[in-house]
């Protein structure tokens, strides 16, 4: 009779992290990561601050990592360069990638009808369909916008400041949808 119970909560864990998805998991690892080529070229003095895994729904979808300038504060994270890489763990449309984005975008600003078309134009630019192991990297340029890479190779950047402001926001603003997510890029920066 124990090992049947043991057998129940373990399929039971099992079924709510599927339906119900787990937080994210952060990950650090024991020594720090290279810096892409297009971050340490972009971003002189660059330094890694942290990583993390999104999970969703018990499915990991991408791990992430950051690279802030000299003098980076999280609490004003849009007033300074930053780099943020996505490796993807499994195949995404950019459709979807943008749509999440600009759904994300969304819990920090409203957005005109104007507006999100432009930047839903511009996100389906700049991201690419993407499979397992493909790296999109976005830079931040404070007052500038946002230039993005797939895979180290250039794409079309959106010259719009609030747009970069937003998108970087989704991973690095207090009300992202993912704080443990947000602690974990941030994990190596002083309190």
């Amino acid at each position: 009779m124990p090992q049947r119970r043991t057998l129940l909560a373990a399929s039971t864990a099992w079924t709510l992290t599927c339906v119900l998805g787990t937080p994210s998991q952060a990950q650090t690892p024991a020594v720090p990561v290279a810096t892409p080529t297009e971050v340490a070229a972009q971003l002189p003095g660059a330094y890694w601050s942290g990583s993390a895994r999104l999970r969703f729904f018990g499915f990991d979808v991408y791990d992430s990592q950051l690279w802030v300038a000299p003098g980076f504060q999280a609490a004003t994270f849009a007033q300074h360069g930053l780099a943020l890489e996505l490796t993807y763990l499994r195949a995404l449309t950019g459709q979807d990638i943008a749509e999440r984005s600009l759904k994300e975008m969304r819990r920090s600003a409203d957005l005109s009808p104007e507006q999100a078309q432009r930047w839903r134009a511009a996100l389906l630019d700049a991201i690419p369909d993407v499979k397992a192991t493909d790296r999109l990297t976005g830079l931040h340029i404070p007052g500038v916008g946002a230039r993005f890479w797939h895979n180290g190779q250039p794409r079309p950047g959106v010259p719009d400041p609030e747009f970069s402001r937003l998108f970087f926001g989704i991973w690095l603003s207090q009300a992202t949808s993912e704080p443990q997510l947000r602690r974990a890029l941030l994990a190596r920066l002083s309190p």
